[in-house]
């Protein structure tokens, strides 16, 4: 049904000063959201630890974390150039008192009202009251406005959506989960570049991992003098080139001297074939694959993907292993039952389509007790393991849809094409490690940020700590 108040919430209208009598007043209600003040704080640059860091404000003299005081000026400043006067009003001078603080979930009504016209140059004087729900004042004050002096109405501009993102808190919590935890024994593979050594050194002072360099140690030393780089006694196994550094490494797990390896200054591949060589190598019975654990802005949860690094065309078998492992991981990582998406381009069995008859079958292999700990569901297209909207629409009734946990690529291309798209696109923050292996493998790369590399070796931590030695 169409009404004069819906066709005036596309627009926004003005009141000339001619129109406007003393008494005269518009109001409007909001309810403080934490949101709310993380975005004044991101707009303002205000960052005082009353307004964002609860631990402090706990402390301070409200006891909580209240909003700044110029979020209510800023709701007046709404009033006064939406309803009263409205467009085209130009502010003049504001006084403001501020009396009591604004907790989140207090409402606040902002009022503003007509007390002087000066017809010569159009100014008003508007008094100006923020009450909160219990009706008592919080902040007062005048405002002067030169009003304008003919009608003005407008289509309401659409503001574009507001995302906040606290970048790094996922793996702030993986951080902290694998700090209280004992360092981790670790082989660093030929950590002949600074960035290499950087990371090394980053999480051993962060009590993550207990670094054991191996690599030429001319050339580790060199480049640790050459970058003020503190080795200081870490123990070096001195090796003459990258795959003696790779074949070490692997040495040092089989010895039970490490329990986890990071890939240095070395190509992915020299490390990898000293990891599933036949004789000598960190094979098991599984087969090993890329894990992913990324921190997506758009995504209420961290978000597990696999395989995007590994294995090209996985068979039946592989995907089953490749599933199994990121359950494990992301059970290491505090979720209980993870929800797992086997994602294929429909959400339909088409035996033309082997990705979705493959999701079925694994599906099967579930119900079996072939895959535990998991709670399993597919096919389902992309859209449909992350949007609740997208699988309502569909019609699909699943415990999985719209709130994946972790996500199953039906092979490599499409693994890394979501990864990547996810990262390039969405802002995502991706760390991951190679599991199914003897001891997890960090793929760090020099691409990679210090959050990154630190957030895997936190996530090697907690996978090793979820399993028997």
């Amino acid at each position: 049904m169409s009404s004069d108040t819906e066709h005036s919430m596309g627009y926004i209208e003005n009141r000339p000063f001619d129109e406007i009598e003393i008494g005269d007043f518009a109001e409007l209600e909001r309810t403080l959201t934490p949101q709310d003040i993380d975005a004044f704080a991101v707009v303002s640059g205000d960052v005082n630890p009353a307004h964002v860091d609860a631990e402090f404000a706990q402390d301070d003299i409200f006891h909580k974390v209240i909003a700044h005081g110029m979020w209510g000026g800023a709701l007046i400043s709404n009033v006064l150039g939406t309803q009263l006067p409205g467009p085209g009003t130009i502010y003049l001078d504001q006084s403001l008192k501020f009396l009591k603080p604004v907790g989140i979930g207090d409402t606040v009504t902002v009022r503003v009202t007509v007390v002087e016209k000066q017809l010569e140059k159009k100014h008003l004087t508007l008094d100006c009251q923020c009450t909160n729900g219990d009706g008592k004042p919080v902040i007062t004050g005048k405002a002067v406005v030169i009003a304008p002096d003919r009608k003005i109405r407008r289509p309401r501009i659409i503001m574009p959506d507001l995302l906040l993102h606290r970048r790094g808190a996922a793996y702030d919590r993986l951080l902290a989960q694998a700090q209280a935890l004992p360092p981790l024994p670790t082989a660093i593979v030929h950590p002949c570049d600074a960035k290499s050594l950087e990371a090394a050194l980053e999480t051993r002072d962060l009590g993550l991992i207990q670094p054991l360099l191996v690599g030429p140690e001319d050339r580790i030393r060199a480049t640790a003098r050459e970058n003020d780089l503190d080795i200081g006694d870490l123990p070096v196994f001195d090796t003459e080139h990258s795959h003696a550094s790779a074949d070490k490494a692997v040495e040092l797990v089989r010895d039970g001297k490490a329990r986890a390896i990071m890939k240095g200054a070395l190509h992915t591949d020299e490390i990898m074939s000293a990891v599933v060589a036949k004789s000598g190598g960190l094979r098991t019975e599984r087969r090993m694959s890329h894990v992913y654990v990324m921190d997506v802005p758009t995504y209420p949860k961290p978000l597990i993907i696999t395989d995007a690094a590994i294995n090209i065309t996985p068979d039946l078998q592989t995907k089953a292993d490749m599933v199994q492992n990121a359950i494990d991981l992301a059970r290491a990582t505090g979720i209980e039952a993870p929800k797992v998406a086997i994602l294929s381009a429909v959400e339909t069995i088409t035996p033309r389509l082997q990705s979705t008859v493959d999701a079925a079958a694994l599906c099967k292999m579930a119900d079996r007790g072939q895959i535990t700990g998991g709670v399993l569901d597919g096919p389902l297209a992309f859209d449909n393991a992350i949007s609740m909207r997208a699988a309502e629409i569909k019609g699909i009734n699943s415990p999985v849809a719209g709130q994946a946990d972790i996500l199953v690529a039906p092979d490599l291309e499409a693994g890394n094409m979501i990864s990547k798209q996810l990262m390039y696109l969405a802002g995502a923050e991706a760390a991951g490690i190679v599991l199914g292996a003897q001891v997890p493998i960090m793929l760090t790369s020099r691409a990679d940020d210090s959050r990154t590399r630190i957030a895997s070796a936190a996530i090697a931590v907690l996978f090793c700590n979820s399993v028997p030695t």
